[in-house]
């Protein structure tokens, strides 16, 4: 299996590396939909040079990434382009493995629920085999490399793609069972976007899991192991901001970084759905309505944890999904990452309903950006609805995307249990349905 992920970061590199040196990368880096105010390059460079010159990358309203990002490309700036190949080869390497050992813990739990007889007799055909297994890690690294909406991310520098890297380093070392490293690279995660403090309650349930400990609220080795991993989350994040501190002597970086990603001052457009939302709000009725959209990203957490509970990777992956959808300021590079997770659920396609059309509907709407965005800008033949229109559109794609998964998922999962062909008590065939 080497050689074919050695093949496909070969040509990943190369696509990225030609890009770089054609006129469309210009292009490309301009792209709303690829660079927010949040990590675009442009901002980088900007921050950059007011640190050179002595002065707080955060003194004015330009600069709002991280002060170790800005220290990281502070000696690297020569090496930009290598860096963010470099980090979207490693972002690849790191789910491949990730995704090789989901699927062994899979495969293992699959054959001692036969052994134990908890499927129903006539669910053969949904099964999963080691040979329909075998290739979803290369796949998952072929998804993430080749994907247009990461090689555009990528060829933009958007810091994006680094967030990309630390939240893959993060899903690796949670499957593989290392807590403290789960809790180090959550920590960075949140760090740099905020968002991802979501994702601890997915990596505790299968950290769980993996330690055998009930997940039971009455139960003390829940809580003690639930402490000791917020223990460590914490102490992490603690750690990383104390540092990013001593580095900048000011805290400056609090309200510049976290406040310019929950108060949405920017409202540049974006595939977002915040923007065009706030551009034509009442000043007095912003901060009510900036609450209710940032709740939507942490609302759906404790719902979708009780749910599955016992499946803590497909929350993970939703929760992901969900944080693309819902961010303040979202980027083609956050969808980039939870749609490398297709293929893991490759099993799911039988019970999905609508994935052509909506597959369908999320290409077309990426060809239209530019298209509507031309029209408005610069031919000024359409205004901002719609530029908006397609924006909802995208979002609604997508939101039905995970929906149309989250169903399929919880259908299949009825059927292992209670049999393909379900009955009622007539004895006639009865339909499933989600409630």
């Amino acid at each position: 299996m080497a050689a074919p992920l050695v093949l496909v970061v070969l040509v990943a590199v190369t696509v990225r590396a030609v890009l770089y040196r054609s006129t469309l990368a210009a292009f490309i880096s301009e792209r709303v939909e690829v660079a927010s105010p949040l990590n675009a390059w442009k901002r980088v460079v900007e921050g950059l040079a007011l640190l050179d010159l002595g002065v707080s990358p955060y003194s004015g309203d330009i600069f709002h990434e991280t002060p170790l990002i800005i220290y990281l490309f502070h000696f690297l700036i020569e090496y930009a382009e290598l860096v963010f190949m470099i980090t979207d080869v490693l972002t690849a390497v790191a789910l491949y493995l990730a995704i090789q050992d989901f699927n062994k813990v899979v495969f293992k739990k699959q054959k001692l629920l036969i052994e134990l007889d908890k499927y129903a007799p006539d669910v053969a055909e949904l099964i999963r085999t080691p040979m329909e297994m075998h290739y979803i890690p290369l796949k998952v690294a072929l998804f993430y490399l080749l994907n247009p909406y990461t090689v555009m991310s990528c060829v933009a520098k958007s810091t994006c793609a680094i967030n990309n890297t630390v939240i893959a380093f993060f899903i690796l070392a949670t499957i593989k069972g290392s807590a403290f490293l789960s809790a180090v690279f959550l920590a960075l995660a949140t760090y740099q976007s905020l968002y991802p403090l979501t994702l601890f309650a997915p990596a505790l349930l299968y950290l769980l899991q993996r330690q055998f400990i009930p997940i039971k609220l009455k139960s003390k080795s829940f809580w003690l192991y639930t402490m000791q991993y917020a223990a460590l989350y914490l102490c992490s994040l603690v750690v990383i901001i104390c540092l990013s501190f001593f580095l900048l002597n000011s805290w400056d970086f609090i309200p510049s970084v976290y406040g310019f990603i929950l108060s949405v001052p920017d409202l540049t457009p974006n595939i977002g759905l915040f923007w065009y939302f706030f551009a034509e709000m009442f000043e007095h009725f912003s901060l009510f309505f900036v609450c209710v959209f940032q709740i939507n990203v942490f609302f759906y957490t404790i719902p979708l944890a009780i749910k599955l509970k016992e499946h803590p990777v497909f929350f993970m992956f939703v929760q992901i999904a969900i944080i693309s959808i819902f961010k303040s300021y979202p980027t083609v590079g956050d969808i980039a990452l939870y749609m490398a997770f297709l293929p893991v659920w490759s099993h799911l396609y039988r019970f999905l309903r609508n994935i052509f059309i909506l597959s369908c509907v999320l290409i077309v709407c990426s060809l239209l950006f530019p298209v509507l965005w031309h029209l408005w800008i610069y031919a000024g033949s359409a205004n901002s609805n719609f530029y908006y229109a397609i924006t909802l559109t995208f979002n609604i794609g997508q939101i039905l995307l995970i929906s149309d998964y989250f169903y399929a998922f919880l259908r299949r999962e009825y059927y292992l249990t209670h049999g393909l062909h379900l009955t009622r008590q007539d004895g006639t065939e009865a339909m499933l349905v989600l409630k």
